[in-house]
């Protein structure tokens, strides 16, 4: 074993499909939105023809992961049904997997059924923003399918998520002792590479995700991977008085800090952005 993947280290690899990751250095996960209301407008992929075209420029300009969502959970978005959502994602990752063979995929999905039939038709890694908390059988079918899960912070729904803000014990606090609890349900499941992400704007407002970002290095007591999504969120663009279209300049200060303070993987929207971010921060910290 890679002394890297003892006790005292943080774990640095993934096995996706046989394949093994390494997550020495950081990586960029690459975002394709399956619905018709996702907050950043230019995400939103239309047909299986822009889906593809949209991920070969993202693998070209150097994805390591792409992540396919068919529900959206911006705060308040609306109910999709189990079917509709397999119905969005499933043609898209059978079709990714033919056209990129060697694109690793990660399916966005809080339903097990979901996650299931989605690493069935060739998705490497179960992203959940649930956390395992809006399906109980999430964690089972994770330890059954031996994929990589990322486990993410949420309180409530996407739905109700903007009315759990108040945090009785604290933010941090109350986020590590969610992590406590779920990594260790995680591995009693079998669930061998968990990813760890604190959860960006869920059930969390602007200050509280400032907050966050200051004190991610205290998540490195899970020595577990860190995946941190920013891109073109509320925290990114409100404070300069702007929208998601104009968040590129703060999406990409705000990834500069989360590298800082430990990041492996930022999941974005614009993947050529963040890999030269990833860029500069490694010759700042070079010797």
């Amino acid at each position: 074993m890679n002394a890297k993947d003892t006790l005292f280290c943080k774990k640095t690899t993934l096995n996706c499909g046989g394949r093994l990751v390494l997550l020495q250095q950081p990586t960029v996960m690459g975002i394709l939105n399956l619905t018709p209301d996702s907050f950043y407008p230019e995400s939103r992929m239309q047909s299986v023809e822009q889906t593809l075209a949209q991920a070969e420029k993202m693998l070209t300009e150097g994805a390591t992961f792409l992540d396919i969502g068919g529900y959206s959970t911006r705060p308040g978005a609306p109910e999709v049904s189990e079917q509709e959502e397999l119905d969005r994602v499933l043609p898209i990752i059978e079709a990714l997997a033919k056209d990129f063979p060697e694109a690793l995929l990660s399916i966005d999905t809080f339903r097990s059924n979901v996650a299931e039939e989605a690493v069935r038709r060739g998705a490497h890694i179960i992203n959940d923003v649930s956390g395992g908390t809006l399906d109980e059988n999430m964690f089972a079918v994770a330890g059954k399918l031996g994929v990589p899960y990322l486990l993410m912070h949420m309180r409530g729904t996407p739905q109700t998520m903007a009315n759990f803000t108040h945090y009785e014990k604290g933010l941090l606090e109350e986020v590590i002792s969610f992590f406590a609890e779920r990594v260790a349900l995680l591995r009693a499941a079998g669930v061998k590479d968990i990813i760890l992400d604190p959860g960006f704007g869920f059930a969390k407002n602007i200050e509280q995700n400032y907050q966050l970002l200051r004190h991610l290095r205290e998540l490195e007591i899970f020595k577990l991977p860190l995946l941190i999504g920013l891109s073109r969120k509320s925290m990114t663009y409100k404070p300069l008085h702007v929208g998601p279209e104009e968040a590129l300049t703060g999406t990409i200060v705000a990834n500069t800090l989360a590298l800082l303070n430990g990041a492996d993987i930022l999941r974005v929207h614009d993947v050529k952005e963040a890999m030269q971010t990833i860029k500069i921060v490694k010759k700042t910290l070079a010797p």
